[in-house]
């Protein structure tokens, strides 16, 4: 486990399992967690369980509203002395239909959650880092598999997704100079309710869907939501000082392989 005493953590999209499993990570090396998620329940319950472990604090809200994302940074910043690492996490999968017949409100959802909120926090948390002056590590959640196969149906999320990749590597050219290095993570199928659809509506069959994304993964196994926490951190400590504008896949190999999906897969 990398020490990360004293450092300053906003975790975005926090009350997810991704978002809170790698917040449990980030304070079990000792670091200082703020928790952001629109989900005022679910955050609230997430934070009670964490604060065992270290501060926490959290913040309810739409980080697609600037306003919204500004308070966020300036909160952790508030609250632990600065802000030295954001995994800029929250993100839906959002209505699934094909390109012709995708709701134009639909599709700004999706873009609000999924790319405007992600611009929002990696701004503002950029700016204060910037004007801090001791760097920082971003780590937004990117493409998924979406930025390399097609979901069919999924013209929003797919765009968004790539947009991710694109809008990393743009910040992390902008901020090298400044001492903030700016990746993405790319997961694959994670066992979770947004990666596997009997999971989502709590269909008895879960277990069923599980087996089924396992069997297309060339490791046989599918992916877990510790999978992607040991990644960011890694991305984010020292140990990863010279990567920079990575896009990191997750995915077991799946993306080695080629199939034929449909709407039946799930956002990836």
């Amino acid at each position: 486990m990398t020490d990360f005493a004293g450092k300053s953590v906003l975790v975005t999209g926090g009350a997810g399992v991704i978002g809170s499993t790698t917040a449990r990570a980030y304070l079990t090396g000792g670091a200082k967690v703020l928790l952001a998620d629109i989900d005022a329940g679910a955050l609230q319950a997430v934070a009670e369980d964490l604060a065992t472990l270290g501060p926490v604090d959290a913040i309810t809200g739409d980080l697609g509203d600037a306003a919204t994302a500004l308070k966020a940074v300036e909160t952790a910043a508030t609250s632990f002395g600065g802000l030295d690492i954001i995994f800029n996490n929250a993100g839906i999968s959002g209505q699934t239909a094909p390109v012709h017949q995708l709701e134009i409100d639909d599709w700004d959802a999706i873009v609000r959650t999924n790319l405007r909120s992600m611009f929002c926090v990696l701004k503002y948390g950029a700016a204060h880092m910037v004007d801090a002056g001791r760097g920082g590590a971003i780590v937004n959640m990117g493409s998924s598999m979406a930025g390399w196969d097609v979901l069919a149906g999924g013209a929003g999320y797919v765009s968004t997704k790539h947009a991710v990749v694109g809008l990393t590597k743009a910040a992390a050219l902008d901020l090298a100079p400044l001492g903030i290095r700016v990746n993405a993570v790319c997961p694959g199928v994670i066992e979770t309710a947004l990666g596997v659809p009997g999971l989502r509506s709590g269909e008895q069959d879960g277990k069923s869907a599980v087996q089924h994304f396992a069997q297309r993964i060339p490791s046989g196994r599918i992916g877990q939501p510790e999978d992607v926490a040991e990644v960011v951190l890694f991305l984010s400590s020292p140990a990863a000082r010279h990567i920079n504008g990575a896009a990191w896949l997750i995915d077991g190999g799946q993306t080695l392989q080629s199939f034929s999906n449909g709407p039946e897969s799930g956002a990836y």
